[in-house]
């Protein structure tokens, strides 16, 4: 056999692997989604067999066909729609604006070590405390208005965004920023073309991060400061024992937070394109 042809024959023994391990990878996605769409329709239907048997109390724990009747029916006159939009609002309001934030003080204290000195130990601090417990001092400033429960997300998201932000800015290798510097790039160039480039993966993380727990922090806010909501409808309807009402509220709340999470996923994925999955880079090496 000559050179040539064992070449050839190890280039197609290759080729061949390669298809081999993404038509592997490409069934093993289908597998995982199939699991990922016909589990909780499982759950369901398990609940609602247990409800009906008597297993669960149906009083307390409403069978999916009665909360899917009792959605239908908030969403027929208006008032699913009403408490969504209060929620959705506050959480849009303050997640966009801690992540700016976040993102702006992270930067600044990454690349000003003064500002990191003075600022780190406070923020450190203030990180810790639970963001709901800063509520009332809110309601005490602002009074019963919607700036208290925006600015309770914004917080939550700022300090969240900010240290991932800093630990991308400080984990730079120092090398990458003498090159940088070498080639005179400074101010706004050395921003945009080095710092936040690679810090965006740390930033994408606080993003998600932040994300679900701004809807936790939107909805316990509701709970005490509100007259409309998700949580407003959750609390107010464990108060006059409707627990349909209530389930219908947490799992509007539940899909919420899973649209806010895909959506950073679906940005990470548009901005920091390398960080594709092995699969992707596997089909682009067989092309």
């Amino acid at each position: 056999m000559t050179v040539t042809e064992t070449v050839a024959r190890r280039t197609s023994e290759l080729d061949q692997a390669i298809d081999q391990e993404f038509r592997r990878e490409q069934r093993l996605r289908a597998r995982d989604l199939g699991l990922a769409i016909l589990t909780p329709i499982v759950l369901l239907a398990l609940w609602e067999l247990a409800a009906a048997t008597g297993v669960l109390d149906s009083r307390l724990f409403s069978p999916p066909s009665a909360i899917a009747e009792r959605g239908a029916e908030m969403v027929a006159d208006g008032s699913l729609a009403v408490h969504i939009g209060a929620t959705v609002g506050r959480l849009a309001l303050g997640f966009v604006a801690g992540s700016i934030l976040g993102v702006f003080a992270g930067l600044i204290m990454g690349v000003v070590r003064p500002i990191r000195a003075a600022l780190s130990p406070t923020f450190t601090a203030l990180y810790a405390l639970p963001k709901i417990a800063i509520l009332p001092l809110l309601l005490l400033i602002f009074g019963l208005t919607e700036t208290p429960k925006i600015l309770a997300v914004a917080i939550s998201v700022f300090f969240v965004v900010q240290i991932n932000t800093l630990a991308g800015i400080t984990q730079i290798d120092p090398r990458i920023l003498e090159s940088a510097r070498a080639y005179k790039a400074t101010g706004i160039r050395l921003f945009l073309n080095v710092l936040l480039p690679a810090a965006a993966p740390a930033i994408m993380t606080g993003l998600r991060v932040a994300a679900g727990m701004s809807v936790i922090v939107v909805t316990a806010v509701e709970f005490v400061a509100s007259n409309n909501g998700l949580g407003y409808l959750i609390w107010n309807s464990w108060q006059l024992f409707q627990p349909a009402t209530m389930f219908v509220g947490l799992i509007v709340v539940s899909v919420i937070g899973a649209l806010v999470t895909g959506l950073i996923i679906v940005l990470e994925r548009v901005l920091l394109p390398w960080r594709n999955s092995n699969s992707l880079k596997k089909k682009e090496t067989k092309k």
